[in-house]
C-alpha cells in the first residue's frame, strides 16, 4: 500500500531492494545526534531477522523515488504482573540530515500509527525526545505505570494507546525483542 503525503512523499513498506539504502540512511540519520550509540543501523538490521518483526511496520518514506526516512515498529510486550500485554516498540525513526525539519518524521509516525491501528495494535512504547513525541499524542510511560529495562531518564519514555483504554489496568515492565540488548 502507497499513500502519497505532500510534497511527493510517498510512505510505503520496506522492499527488499531498500535494505542497504536505509541502512546507509539510519547511519547517516543519527551520525551527529547527541544521545545515540550510533549503531541503529546495526539494530534494524537485527530486527529485520527477528521474529518481532512485523514486515507491514517497516516504512520508508521518499521522494523521486529516493528514500529520504525511514521508521520501524516491531512486536514488544509489557509484562503486567502475571498477564503479557502486546505492545509495538517504535526504533528507530530516521531522516536524511538534508531533509529533517521538514514533516518527514511527522508523516512516517503518523502514517505508522495508522497502520499499526490496522493491523490490530492497541499501543506503542518508545524512548525518545522529550518535546518531540508529546505532540503525537504520547504520554510518559511513568504515568500509567509502566517502566522500561534501560537506565533512561523518565522524561524519555513513552507509550501511546492507538485504541482507547488500549493500556487500560496494564503497568508493569516493557520486554523489547532480545535484539534490543546485543550490540
Amino acid at each position: 500500500m502507497e499513500v502519497s503525503i505532500k510534497h511527493n512523499l510517498i510512505i510505503r513498506q520496506e522492499s527488499i531492494g531498500d535494505i542497504e539504502k536505509v541502512f546507509l540512511l539510519v547511519k547517516e540519520a543519527f551520525e551527529e545526534e547527541k544521545y545515540s550509540d550510533h549503531k541503529e543501523q546495526y539494530l534494524v538490521e537485527r530486527l529485520r531477522v527477528s521474529t518481532h518483526f512485523v514486515p507491514e511496520l517497516s516504512l520508508v518514506a521518499e521522494v523521486n523515488k529516493k528514500i529520504i526516512g525511514y521508521i520501524l515498529l516491531t512486536q514488544a510486550a509489557i509484562n503486567s504482573g502475571d498477564k503479557v500485554c502486546a505492545t509495538l516498540a517504535m526504533a528507530p525513526v530516521a531522516v536524511c540530515p538534508d531533509h529533517q525539519h521538514q514533516g518527514v518524521g511527522a508523516a512516517l509516525i503518523n502514517y505508522a500509527h495508522k497502520k499499526a491501528f490496522d493491523l490490530g495494535y492497541e499501543s506503542i512504547v518508545l524512548i525518545g525526545h522529550q518535546y518531540y513525541y508529546p505532540k503525537f499524542g504520547y504520554r510518559l510511560a511513568h504515568e500509567f505505570g509502566i517502566s522500561f529495562p534501560f537506565d533512561v531518564p523518565d522524561n524519555n519514555c513513552f507509550v501511546i494507546e492507538l485504541k482507547k483504554g488500549g493500556l487500560k489496568a496494564i503497568h508493569g515492565t516493557v520486554k523489547y525483542a532480545p535484539e534490543f540488548y546485543k550490540n
